[in-house]
């Protein structure tokens, strides 16, 4: 048997690369998004009820990812990124079919967008599918995981002052948590789990229309070098 399925819509996210996105959704809670429904779902007869909803269930296609049954086993980022494991016992974006699914913040309800928060989605991620959070079916308290018991070990994030300047000075240009979302992001560690960077090294990253840059002067930091305007 073989399905076909089309997008609901799609997403506009603050993500414009891969690196860098949290591997968790709700990691960074001032990453934010607008999802922009496509017809005939953007009418707000399809999102009527949703107004007294807080957190929402994102069906989407994994558009930038490989996938296929040669993914059969992965490596998560958790367990040192050289370790493998069964697929299905890991959230990696390399699935036998490319379909993920997140928990985000409903934010607020404009004619054929949601706005939503805390998301781990690429700039023009495909919508499949959109369900309400159930907390008392969602929510289990019994529920237990042995490869990822608690969230991650953060990094502490040092600035570089004129950095901070920079990342103020955009946040006001662009209406955003730049700051927040720089310091959310970046303190989930997004190197590649296995690399052992020397102080310098510089790495990079778009959010938006900015360029970040940071650096690992110490194994348990990062510093954030620059915050500047895509040239």
């Amino acid at each position: 048997m073989s399905y076909s399925f089309e997008p609901i819509g799609v997403m506009h996210s603050c993500f414009a690369e891969k690196f860098a996105i949290p591997r968790q959704p709700q990691l960074a809670p001032a990453a934010r998004g607008t999802l922009e429904l496509f017809a005939p779902y953007d009418k707000p007869e399809a999102v009527a009820g949703l107004e007294g909803v807080s957190h929402l269930w994102l069906l989407f296609v994994f558009h930038a990812a490989a996938s296929g049954e040669q993914h059969v086993r992965v490596r998560p980022p958790r367990l040192g990124g050289n370790k493998r494991i069964g697929v299905f016992a890991s959230r990696s974006t390399h699935r036998p079919n490319p379909i993920g699914q997140s928990v985000v913040r409903l934010e607020g309800i404009k004619p054929g967008r949601l706005l939503v928060s805390g998301i781990d989605l690429l700039d023009g991620t495909p919508i499949l599918d959109i369900k309400p959070y159930v907390p008392y079916a969602d929510a289990l308290g019994d529920a237990r995981n042995s490869l990822a018991e608690s969230a991650p070990a953060q990094l502490l994030v040092e600035w570089f002052a004129p950095a901070l300047l920079q990342a103020r000075e955009q946040a006001q240009r662009l209406q955003q948590p730049v700051q927040e979302l720089i310091e959310q992001c970046l303190a989930q560690d997004p190197k590649p789990a296995y690399q052992r960077p020397d102080a310098d090294r510089e790495y990079g990253v778009r959010f938006w229309d900015i360029n970040v840059r940071w650096h690992y002067p110490q194994a348990d930091r990062i510093r954030v070098l620059a915050v500047e305007p895509v040239a």
